[in-house]
């Protein structure tokens, strides 16, 4: 027998696969406890915070630095959730939540919202990252597209709500994010891209009524959009593909 020669009396092919079930197992378990660094699901009897132990346990919180200077900690067990106007639709644990006020702006279901930063993204070299093309002159709408500026904007039941004022572009996917819609009342509001649909005649919004594009979240600055009011405005037209109409919460059956 050769020195050294382990394979004359070991196997192995099946230490190395014990090693990768070892390893699986452990990348497994690393993946679950990192899914739960948000914590788990808001439940009405919480008065804040993503504060509630499963398995695996939710882990330690980690402080992370961004390029602009900020840091956070995930989980960040003192954030409050995102505040909402609802109550359970029946008296036992778990029961589905039924919105009170306005449904679009009660903050449940697809019109659910977290309390992200209250400033806007940034791009690497640090300015502002979603800005519209007033702003961002060196960007413009592809000659093969059509430019939805100065079409009407309709919602679900077919009435008019305004015009599209511009196009806000974000200059580090460069890709268009939002429509910016001056209204009949002369407000000015965000349209996300992906509620919209844009034809040559009209931009067509099945998520809401037109007249409920009065209420969607303004933002504090007429040139940006910060992370919290791009949740609220993303919400009021997500709240509306359930809540815009009672029709809508009705079983299709």
């Amino acid at each position: 027998m050769e020195t050294g020669a382990i394979t004359q009396y070991v196997d192995v092919a099946q230490l190395v696969l014990y090693v990768f079930w070892f390893f699986f197992a452990g990348i497994i378990y690393y993946l679950l406890r990192e899914n739960h660094r948000e914590g788990y699901p808001m439940d009405p009897g919480r008065p804040n915070g993503p504060k509630v132990d499963g398995w695996p346990a939710v882990p330690e919180p980690k402080t992370y630095k961004t390029i602009d200077g900020h840091s956070f900690d995930s989980p960040d067990l003192a954030r409050p959730d995102g505040d909402y106007s609802a109550r359970p639709s029946h008296p036992w644990n778990g029961a589905p939540l039924d919105p009170v006020g306005d449904p679009l702006l009660a903050g449940i279901g697809p019109g659910a919202w977290a309390k992200r930063a209250d400033h806007p993204d940034m791009t690497y070299d640090g300015h502002v990252k979603i800005v519209p093309l007033r702003v961002a002159t060196d960007h413009g709408v592809a000659t093969q597209d059509v430019d939805p500026r100065g079409l009407t904007v309709v919602g679900a039941d077919n009435q008019a709500a305004g015009v599209v004022s511009d196009i806000w572009v974000d200059k580090a996917e460069m890709m268009f994010r939002y429509l910016e819609v001056k209204l009949n009342s002369g407000k000015h509001v965000l349209l996300p891209m992906t509620f919209s649909r844009i034809t040559r005649q009209q931009v067509k919004v099945y998520a809401i009524l037109g007249h409920q594009f009065d209420n969607v979240p303004a933002t504090k600055q007429a040139d940006q959009v910060t992370f919290l009011e791009e949740e609220k405005i993303c919400a009021y037209y997500g709240a509306g593909t359930l809540y815009a109409h009672p029709n809508r919460m009705e079983p299709l059956l």
